[in-house]
């Protein structure tokens, strides 16, 4: 797509500003009377809400007015603030999100592909992608990653593998790539940024747990600085703004215009200035403190790898799992650690984190585990984690043998994700639907990557995994039957 206009030059740009949230200081400051939405009126009309989150917060929860610009149109204090993110993380346009970076990722493949288009990706994507698909009718080449057998965990493309795809389908409109996967590994993203090009296609990056890439001196290189069309970055996961606030970011060869238009079409019409201010202030936060902080962030994490692998069993990945190609690089400040080697599944140590010690981690999988360390994180916490982990393996370490420790299992794709979710369709016990079709999602959440997507036939090692998740006590999602003793299948 060409750029539209002479482009964003992001000239005479302060970031020390935080127009959104400026703008609402002055709002709070005129006392106007509300006669329009929300109906809680300052916190007025629901006194239990006002004091549970407080009377500031709910005294700037507004709605869209001139002096506070409109998220769907915007030309003002919004329009200032997407120009300053956009600024920050090296892109032509930054837009504010406020649907999670599930709608910045939805957003990104809508803009890249219309009904019938190809679009290259690995299949272990977030749920988000397939559904983007569901919605636009596009058709994914699938690029089976490599599968890193001790940890059982998937790895990123290799670059013959995207050629290969390209070769095979010359009429991809765009390839799409983790930047990093949820355990941090990262593809060779310039390469592959590079054979989109070549190829006349865009390059996406789904950057959900990439946000501190951007902000970092010895970090995996970002999407912007790769080159790639378009990233979607959480910003509430490891930038510290609230949760469901997001950026997606746009380089110089996508027609802002458009974007803007692709993003309205599910995109609420009240956009929340309590999520929007709160990218405003991180962004403002990352753009000066940023690379301090992400430093401080690493040195946590090095120092956490480091004790938990001096504990035995356990072993804390990092990278020296890096290859140059499948693992081009690893996200440093990612602390996955594997547990099988101590007899439990991933998801019971995650399990007794949280019940045992009163520490919550971000996921736990069959094999695997994954400690979410960002800026909000001290020392203190950390040697509280690894003390734990440590007395988890003196307490409760059994026999690993006979344990699953596959993560992926490559699908069998027989219909389009929009055309098998749409079809008709019949419910089926579990373990009847052998060789049938699947028309739905089934997946551990976290992390949101499926195990079986619409269109993809269900197998008896396929049907395995999903029973031994669901013994271990994975938080299984996705199916109608929220108990998933049923499936839908295709007729």
């Amino acid at each position: 797509m060409e750029q539209e206009g002479a482009g964003n030059t992001h000239k005479d740009l302060d970031q020390n500003r935080a127009p959104i949230y400026e703008a609402l200081e002055r709002f709070r400051k005129m006392r106007v009377v509300p006669f329009d939405v929300p109906g809680h009126k300052r916190g007025r009309g629901n006194p239990e809400l006002t004091q549970f989150l407080g009377e500031q917060c709910v005294g700037v929860d507004v709605n869209s007015m001139k002096p506070l610009d409109n998220l769907c149109h915007p030309i003002s204090v919004i329009r200032e603030a997407e120009q300053l993110a956009a600024e920050a993380f090296g892109a032509a346009h930054a837009f504010l999100m406020v649907g999670g970076t599930t709608s910045s990722v939805q957003s990104m493949v809508l803009t890249a592909c219309k009904r019938g288009d190809e679009i290259i990706l690995p299949r272990n994507v977030h749920r988000s992608v397939i559904n983007a698909l569901v919605l636009c009718g596009a058709v994914p080449v699938y690029v089976n990653p490599d599968v890193d057998k001790r940890l059982g965990i998937s790895l990123g493309m290799k670059r013959e593998q995207v050629a290969k795809a390209i070769a095979e389908h010359p009429n991809a409109v765009a390839i799409l790539v983790n930047n990093p996967t949820y355990y941090g590994v990262c593809s060779d993203l310039k390469a592959i940024v590079e054979m989109a090009h070549d190829a006349g296609m865009l390059c996406l990056a789904d950057e959900a747990h990439g946000t501190h890439f951007y902000f970092g001196d010895d970090l995996p290189v970002s999407a912007m600085a790769a080159g790639a069309d378009m990233a979607a970055v959480s910003m509430h996961k490891s930038g510290g703004s609230l949760t469901q606030s997001s950026f997606l970011l746009a380089g110089p060869n996508v027609q802002e215009g458009y974007v803007r238009q692709i993003i309205n079409l599910t995109q609420t019409t009240s956009g929340s200035y309590l999520l929007m201010s709160s990218l405003d202030i991180s962004r403002r936060n990352l753009a000066l403190r940023g690379r301090e902080v992400f430093r401080h962030v690493c040195e946590l994490a090095e120092y956490a790898r480091d004790e938990v692998n001096q504990i035995g069993g356990y072993y804390a990945f990092g990278r020296e799992l890096i290859n140059g190609d499948s693992v081009f690089d690893f996200d440093p400040v990612k602390l996955s650690i594997h547990t099988l080697d101590i007899g439990l599944a991933g998801i019971e140590v995650y399990d007794t984190l949280r019940d045992d010690y009163d520490i919550q981690i971000e996921f736990g999988d069959l094999g695997n585990i994954l400690a979410y360390l960002s800026i909000g994180d001290r020392w203190q916490e950390v040697e509280r984690l690894v003390s734990a982990l440590a007395e988890i393996r003196r307490r409760y370490q059994k026999d690993p043998s006979g344990m699953l420790t596959q993560e992926y299992i490559d699908p069998e794709v027989v219909a389009s994700p929009q055309e098998a979710f749409y079809a008709d369709k019949i419910s089926l016990p579990l373990m009847e639907t052998t060789g049938r079709i699947c028309s739905e999602f089934v997946m551990c959440y976290p992390p949101g990557i499926p195990i079986l997507a619409p269109g993809e036939r269900i197998t008896p090692d396929i049907l395995k995994y999903i029973n031994y998740a669901k013994i271990k006590g994975c938080n299984m999602t996705g199916p109608a039957d929220p108990d998933i003793k049923y499936l839908n299948v295709l007729k």
